[in-house]
């Protein structure tokens, strides 16, 4: 490969160049055609101070490993001078502000090499990452763990760890870039305009979420989305010639990527740089560059093999590799030449964002309407009076199911929550979650807001949770049958540990949904997700609680919210509330007075109208009933013991539980005395009547249960 052009010095009209700290500056166009942008980029250092350069970020991350005793060093030692390269000459970005809306966006999708990001958002002058941070790599109270997580370390985008999803977050954050571009982007003004870069190894290339998301990138077109495989043939177990002997770039190649192959990657700084240039220069396809690297560079005995994959090297070794490297200085040592040279980032980065800022001031001069918009994204901060635009039910409304009236509540929301995009599992028309005043995001119409996922659930989450951390404001949901979150466990868990607050509507809730039978009768996921920590759980039972729930949805912004709604119609209930639901649990029908009913019945979703009947029923019969609907079990941990107390007081042992689900769990609120009434074996292939009938989930035998306490 070529050496590329050295970086373009400035016209006449711009400051020649000046020399500081051992290295080269020029000015030099940021973005062609981003309306007249100049900035401070600087050109590539001297060979000597590269290499110093370089193995500074290797050490950091030898010494780190080993002062921890844990970690995985291979890949920093191997990906150095890529990383080198990349952030130093490529990658826009302000340290003082980790947040400027059009940096560029970097992740480490293989997240077990960290302390590669670690050591280079150190040396780029991140507060956040300092040499003592270093040092307390994988610590308790850490800002340095053992993978990225985007809420501890200032400069991490994603939280990754798990293999293929940080690459399927990257592809995320490339489809915000294209689409807030083709939104907000006039031809004077471009305001949004920068790169998403991921570096992904072996394991994540074998992992099928990053080859469902890999489909869809090129499907879309997203040019720029530019993705380095570290090539080092080595996985945990060995040489990766004993499980994955694939032709990776001519995959990349049929799924519609632009593929590079720079076959140096430990020392063809020139190749690497090429590289990144020819990829900025595709814009209508993502880039695959394949770098073949050496995992465990400048280890005598234990580079090429999987010994420096996942653990320290140990002292013998770390010795011996800094004589092969010529590394005489103690552990977590920056040479004075390589901090001096690094110091450019921080006066580069206070000039990118201060043009940036300069022109959005002119767009929202020019373009005000557009301004509002793009700010509300950028800032997170809802337009106000946007609760109001959620439906109102009564129950004289008609019966529907709650996937219906989901769908009315995510039509209302697009209306007036600019960030608020979406789409399903190649099940649109039957999770009801096609925007109806939208187009679909494709290729050639990027500014539209329905995103046809496919049949690629492990990919839909992970992109989701791309979209939702590049800007607080862009509010993402996704679609699949409830089932079928056993599909997306890892980028659900995700969300919740990333704080990205995701909208996950999954329907067909119950063995409600009938004929199809147990393989779609979702009967554990309930309990699972409630497991979980950091997510809401809710199980809306009609229009009222539908419409809040979304509301709560949307106001939960660092924390996802799963919606399980009803294949089959329900009724509109008589005291479901917004206010109740807010709190999780509430009582919806009581006839008992001084907090002492006879018997509470508990439920959530379609079996909240089997209990109100049943009450109804016994009260007829002289007996106090009080009806609970427990909405969110989290929300309603959140309540005061006061306000729990009064919801289902500890003197009344007489409590029944009613859900299609299993029972695991309802023991914590129906209490020793209590019963639960629910599904624990998987359901059935009948209509969805028999199968209730056949269960016992019916007012019948709620009523006989009640008699037997």
């Amino acid at each position: 490969m070529a050496t590329p052009t050295p970086t373009p010095t400035s016209p006449a009209s711009i400051p020649a160049s000046v020399g500081r700290g051992g290295f080269l500056l020029a000015r030099a166009r940021v973005a062609p055609g981003a309306g007249g942008r100049w900035a401070v980029r600087a050109q590539p250092a001297a060979a000597e101070l590269v290499e110093r350069s370089v193995n500074t970020i290797r050490f950091l991350a030898v010494d780190a490993v080993e002062k921890a005793k844990s970690g995985h060093p291979g890949l920093p030692m191997g990906c150095a001078p890529l990383g080198h390269v990349l952030f130093d000459e490529f990658l826009r970005f302000n340290p003082a502000n980790h947040a400027w809306f059009d940096r560029d966006r970097f992740v480490l999708s293989a997240g077990h090499g960290c302390m590669l990001h670690y050591a280079l958002l150190h040396l780029a002058g991140y507060q956040g990452v300092t040499i003592d941070d270093l040092k307390a790599f994988r610590q308790w109270g850490s800002r340095t763990p053992g993978h990225p997580e985007n809420f501890e370390t200032d400069g991490v985008e994603v939280t990754t760890g798990p293999l293929g999803q940080g690459f399927a977050n990257a592809v995320g954050l490339a489809l915000a870039e294209k689409h807030l571009a083709a939104r907000f982007n006039k031809p004077d003004l471009t305001v949004v305009d920068h790169y998403t870069y991921v570096i992904l190894g072996d394991g994540c290339q074998m992992e099928g979420v990053a080859n469902e998301a890999a489909s869809l990138a090129g499907h879309w077109g997203l040019g720029k989305l530019i993705a380095f495989y570290d090539d080092n043939h080595i996985s945990i177990d060995g040489s990766t010639a004993i499980a994955f002997t694939e032709d990776v770039l001519a995959r990349y190649e049929a799924l519609g990527w632009h593929t590079i192959w720079v076959e140096n990657g430990n020392t063809g700084y020139d190749d690497i740089r090429a590289a990144i240039k020819e990829a900025k220069e595709v814009k209508d396809k993502p880039t695959l560059i394949k770098v073949t690297t050496t995992i465990g560079y400048g280890s005598p005995n234990k580079a090429r093999t999987h010994s420096v994959h996942g653990s320290a090297l140990g002292s013998k070794e770390v010795e011996a590799t800094r004589k092969n490297l010529s590394w005489a200085h103690e552990p977590f040592h920056v040479p004075d030449e390589v901090k001096r040279h690094w110091a450019h980032h921080l006066d580069e980065g206070a000039s990118l964002e201060a043009e940036w800022n300069a022109k959005f001031a002119e767009y929202e001069k020019k373009y005000h309407q557009e301004a509002v918009e793009l700010n509300s994204i950028i800032s997170g901060k809802l337009p106000a009076g946007w609760e109001d635009a959620l439906p109102k039910y009564t129950p004289e409304s008609p019966a529907d199911a709650t996937r219906n009236l989901s769908q009315q509540c995510l039509n209302a929301l697009a209306k007036v929550i600019p960030g608020f995009l979406g789409g399903s599992a190649d099940l649109a028309s039957s999770n009801m979650t096609l925007l109806k005043m939208f187009g679909d995001f494709q290729k050639d119409t990027p500014e539209e807001r329905n995103i046809r996922f496919g049949v690629r659930e492990h990919a839909m989450g992970a992109i989701c949770n791309g979209i939702a951390v590049h800007s607080p404001g862009l509010i993402p949901y996704c679609s699949t049958f409830f089932v079928f979150t056993d599909y997306m466990r890892a980028p659900i868990r995700l969300s919740a540990l990333s704080e990205s607050g995701v909208i996950f509507v999954m329907t067909h809730d119950s063995i409600g949904l009938g004929e199809d039978g147990p393989t779609h009768q979702p009967v554990e996921q309930l309990f699972s997700l409630r497991a979980m920590p950091g997510i809401l759980m809710l199980r809306p039972a009609d229009g009222t609680e539908t419409s809040a729930a979304y509301r709560i949805a949307v106001i939960n912004r660092k924390r996802p919210s799963i919606l399980a709604l009803s294949r089959q119609k329900l009724p509109q209930l008589e005291g479901t509330s917004v206010e109740g639901v807010a709190k999780g649990g509430y009582v919806i029908s009581d006839n008992s007075s001084g907090n002492k009913p006879d018997l509470i019945f508990i439920s959530t979703g379609s079996e909240l109208e089997i209990a109100e009947k049943a009450a109804d029923q016994l009260r007829k019969e002289g007996k106090s009933v009080r009806v609970v609907s427990l909405v969110c079990w989290e929300l309603f941990e959140e309540q005061s013991e006061e306000y729990k107390e009064s919801v289902l007081p500890s003197d009344v042992t007489s409590r029944i539980s009613i859900e299609a689900g299993v029972t695991l769990g309802w023991e914590k609120y129906i209490g020793q005395k209590g019963k639960a009434i629910g599904i624990d074996r998987f359901g059935s292939s009948a209509p969805a009547g028999r199968i209730y009938k056949e269960l016992g989930l019916t007012v019948e035998n709620l009523i006989a249960t009640a008699k037997s306490l």
